[in-house]
């Protein structure tokens, strides 16, 4: 039964793609909805002494429901077509009344959502001249005019509140865009430094290796290209996501590199020649996917910074399970804080991956006043409840 019921949310965000995909479609059950309205006068037994139900009447009827087909091309004009064969009405036949002007509210709630404040201005002039003067030539009564003043002010507030409602989804819909446009340029950031660093590093290496000793030449060019076909690899994995499916399955949807790929990314580390050593402490357990990428993510910015910058000869990375959360550390043995290591995007990378999952991220001179550290703690739930 649960399934049958679904989800409220996804049957309204599904009824608001099919409205925005088919908005003609939605103005013409509009029309129809409120023609069914108007017609109940018309159909229902009428007390005598009343005026008479006659097809001149219930044409003009549908005159006045008709432009609301229109209502969201042309908004302003189509309220005055409304008012042009509702006056139509009241003056050349003598029919049922309505019990609410269906159409004018319509028509003001359309205007309110969706229409330039000027419109919105000009539709209000119009209303609170021509209301009274409806109410003037039907019923001159005061009850008539309060409600009728009521039930359009309504109409029009509804109309605003869902124009806010709409600018907010906007909003919140631009900042989505920016905030995964900002994670995209911290992917690409770091797949790219990283890569090209390490390359820059053994390219500069093998000049020297041809001449001294080859093997070590031919094993750098060998990093090199590894190095480049891992950066692709990544590239594509990450771009991947956003791809609708190409014909050619170019872009598989593969998850991103976590704590198992961090043995490749060290051996690719060793290879420019950098000593490098891994180590875990504490109860080693799962993670979850996204922060085990980020972890993979911060342990190759830092790699990535101590090659550029640090003239290091050994680095540690060190991820520490705690109780409640996961400690990783980076340090080398280089020139600390006298490097261009205290700023720059890849340190705030750092710290803004580091905040995304509720963590913090410090940088600065390591153990000792030597070298440099990169020190992330991130909350790390229990093996059960990432198990779940």
């Amino acid at each position: 039964m649960g399934g049958l019921r679904g989800d409220p949310r996804g049957w309204r965000e599904r009824a608001r793609a099919l409205t925005a995909a088919n908005p003609l479609v939605v103005d013409i059950g509009i029309a129809l909805l409120v023609q069914s309205a108007m017609t109940m006068p018309f159909v229902v037994p009428r007390a005598a002494g009343l005026p008479p139900a006659t097809w001149a009447a219930y044409g003009l009827s549908t005159l006045t429901a008709l432009p609301l087909v229109w209502r969201r091309r042309a908004p302003l004009a189509v309220f005055f077509a409304v008012l042009a064969a509702g006056a139509l009405y009241g003056l050349s036949v003598d029919g049922p009344g309505q019990p609410l002007p269906y159409t004018g509210l319509v028509v003001v709630y359309t205007i309110a959502a969706s229409a330039s404040a000027r419109k919105r201005l000009l539709t209000a002039g119009v209303l609170l001249a021509a209301v009274p003067v409806g109410v003037w030539l039907n019923t001159r009564s005061v009850r008539e005019l309060t409600f009728t003043l009521i039930v359009f002010t309504a109409a029009y507030v509804f109309g605003r509140l869902t124009d806010a409602r709409q600018r907010a989804h906007r909003v919140e819909a631009e900042r989505a865009a920016a905030r995964e446009r900002a994670r995209i340029a911290r992917e690409m950031h770091d797949i790219l430094s990283h890569a090209v660093s390490l390359m820059i590093v053994q390219a500069e290496a093998g000049p020297v290796a041809v001449r001294t000793a080859p093997e070590r030449a031919e094993a750098a060019f060998d990093a090199i290209s590894a190095t480049g076909r891992d950066a692709m690899t990544q590239l594509r994995r990450m771009l991947g996501v956003l791809r609708e499916g190409d014909d050619d399955g170019a872009a598989p949807r593969e998850p991103q590199p976590g704590l198992a790929e961090l043995p490749a990314l060290l051996d690719r580390v060793r290879a420019g020649g950098l000593d490098v050593t891994y180590g875990t402490a504490g109860d080693v357990r799962p993670v979850p996917e996204a922060v085990a990428a980020t972890v993979f993510r911060i342990v190759q910015e830092s790699l990535t910074n101590t090659v550029r910058h640090a003239g290091a000869h050994t680095v540690a990375v060190r991820l520490t399970y705690r109780s409640g959360d996961l400690d990783v550390r980076v340090t080398d043995d280089g020139r600390g804080t006298q490097g261009s290591r205290s700023g720059g995007h890849g340190l705030i990378g750092v710290r803004e991956r580091a905040a995304a999952h509720g963590g913090t991220a410090v940088a600065g001179a390591g153990p000792g006043g030597r070298g440099f550290e990169v020190r992330v703690t991130l909350p790390v739930p229990a093996a059960a409840e990432v198990a779940g």
